[in-house]
C-alpha cells in the first residue's frame, strides 16, 4: 500500500457477497490483454467470460534504490530493510517474513521482473497493477515499469493505479514531516496523461470493456475530478488511444460509495482488506489490560490494533453490493509491524485456506454480477511484505498462497 491508511465505503443495494466455488482460469484468454502468445493482429485478447476470470495482483514497485529514498530513509533503502528488521510480537506471530525463491530482489533487473511475471503466469494470475507516483510532473519509482515497456519483456499484461497521495513520514508511523506533496492543475492534468499514453499503447496493456484501464487511489482527492477525467480522455482521443476505462480504488471519504459515474469515472474497484469491516479489536477488554499489566499476555497486544482475518472476511461477504460498476478484491492478510514500533495493524489467523475462501466467493460474485467482458478480481497484494501482505512465497509459507490462487481459478463452479 501507500500510506498504511485503508478504509471503503459500504455499498448500496441488497445483494450480499456469498461465499461459492470458482471456475477455471486460462492464462492467456483474459479481459481484452495483449499477453503474447495468443494475441491477434491487433494486439487484443479475447474478452473474459465467467469460464476464465482475470485475476490481477497489485505490485508495489519500490524494491529497489531511488534517490529520493536515499535522501529520506538512507543509501540504499529499499523496503526490504523494514521487512529484515521485524521481530515477532507474541509468540507464533510471522515476523519476520523473509522472502523464499525470488530472494531479497532488486526490481531493476529484468530477470527478476520475469521470475515475478512466470510465477504469477504458473499460477493462474493474468496481470499485474503496477503502482504508479507522479507528483506535478515529477515520478518516484519508475524505472522497473518503464523499463518493461521500452524492453517488452516480461511479456505480461500490465495496467497502472495512480497512488495520488502526498508523501510523509506516515509511512513508518511519524506523520508530521511532509517528504513530497501532491499539487493539481490543469496543466498538470494534460502532463500527466501524456506520459501515460505509450503505455496505454502496449499490447500487453489491460483493457476492460475493450478500453485501456487507469485507475486513481484516492479519486476524492482531486480538486475537480469530472474535469481531469473529461481532459484524460479528450487527450487519449486526439492521440489516436481511444477511449479509456477510467476507474477509482474504493474508499471512505468524499464520494466513496456513490457511483463512480457522476464524476467520470467508468467504475470503482473494491480495496481490501475493508477496514470497516474488521468485526471488533481484540484486547481492548479490562481482563485483557489485566492480563497484560500482570506480565500474562505479551504487552505488544496494548501497543498494536489486532483483528481476526476470518471475522474480516466474513464482514465483507456479508455487506450489500453497489448498483454501480464494480470490481472485487480480495487480500491474503495484512500485518504494517514490520514499518510501525506502534500502532500497527495485524490480521491475525490468515492462511491460505481463508484466503482461498475469500477468492472463490468473490469470483462467484463477479460471474453473477459482471458482465462477460468484466470478470476480473483484483488481489492486494502481489510484494506488499511490509505490510504483511503478499502472494510471493516466502520462507514459512512457500508457494502455498499462490498456490490457493491458482485453485480458487481452477474450481468448479
Amino acid at each position: 500500500m501507500i500510506q498504511d491508511a485503508f478504509t471503503r465505503n459500504d455499498a448500496s443495494n441488497d445483494t450480499a457477497l456469498e461465499p461459492q466455488p470458482a471456475t477455471a482460469a486460462s492464462r492467456h484468454d483474459i479481459a481484452d490483454v495483449g499477453a503474447g502468445a495468443g494475441i491477434d493482429a491487433a494486439g487484443s485478447m479475447p474478452p473474459s467470460s465467467p469460464e476464465q476470470p482475470l485475476a490481477i495482483a497489485i505490485v508495489l514497485p519500490q524494491f529497489h534504490p531511488f534517490p529520493e529514498n536515499d535522501a529520506w530513509w538512507g543509501k540504499g533503502f529499499t523496503e526490504w530493510r523494514n521487512v529484515a528488521k521485524a521481530r515477532p510480537l507474541y509468540k507464533g506471530h510471522h515476523q519476520p517474513r523473509l522472502p523464499g525463491e525470488l530472494g531479497f530482489y532488486d526490481l531493476r533487473l529484468p530477470e527478476a521482473r520475469a521470475a515475478q511475471a512466470e510465477l504469477a503466469r504458473e499460477h493462474g494470475i493474468g496481470g499485474f497493477c503496477y503502482y504508479h507516483y507522479w507528483f506535478n510532473g515529477r515520478r518516484l519509482m519508475e524505472r522497473p515499469v518503464e523499463e518493461i515497456r521500452a524492453s517488452g519483456e516480461p511479456d505480461f499484461p500490465y495496467c497502472l493505479a495512480w497512488a495520488n497521495e502526498n508523501w510523509s513520514r506516515a509511512w513508518n508511523g511519524s506523520d508530521r514531516e511532509m517528504l513530497i506533496e501532491q499539487r493539481y492543475s490543469d496543466e498538470d492534468d494534460e502532463a500527466h496523461i501524456r506520459t501515460l499514453l505509450p503505455h496505454f499503447r502496449d499490447p500487453r496493456y489491460i483493457r476492460i470493456d475493450g478500453k485501456p484501464l487507469f485507475i486513481v487511489y484516492k479519486a476524492d482527492h482531486l480538486p475537480d475530478p469530472r474535469r481531469t477525467f473529461a481532459t484524460w480522455r479528450r487527450i487519449a482521443r486526439e492521440e489516436g488511444v481511444g477511449e479509456l476505462t477510467l476507474a477509482q480504488f474504493e474508499w471512505s471519504g468524499t464520494g466513496s460509495g456513490a457511483d463512480p459515474r457522476e464524476t467520470g469515472l467508468d467504475l470503482s474497484i473494491e480495496f481490501a482488506p475493508d477496514w470497516r469491516r474488521l468485526g471488533g479489536r481484540h484486547f481492548t477488554g479490562w481482563k485483557s489490560r489485566l492480563a497484560m499489566k500482570l506480565r500474562l499476555l505479551p504487552k505488544a497486544f496494548g501497543q498494536h490494533n489486532f483483528f481476526d482475518y476470518d471475522r474480516m472476511v466474513d464482514g465483507v461477504l456479508a455487506k450489500p453490493a453497489p448498483s454501480y460498476p464494480f470490481l472485487r478484491c480480495v487480500s491474503p492478510g495484512f500485518d504494517n509491524s514490520a514499518r510501525r514500533s506502534s500502532g500497527a495493524t495485524i490480521l491475525m489467523n490468515n492462511t491460505p485456506q481463508r484466503y482461498r475462501r475469500w477468492l472463490e466467493a468473490a469470483l462467484a460474485w463477479t460471474r453473477r454480477h459482471q458482465p462477460p467482458q468484466r470478470q476480473v478480481v483484483f488481489i492486494n497484494a502481489w510484494n506488499e511484505w511490509a505490510e504483511g501482505n503478499h502472494l510471493e512465497p516466502d520462507a514459512l509459507h512457500g508457494r502455498a498462497y499462490l498456490e490457493a490462487t491458482r485453485d480458487a481459478l481452477q474450481a468448479k463452479r
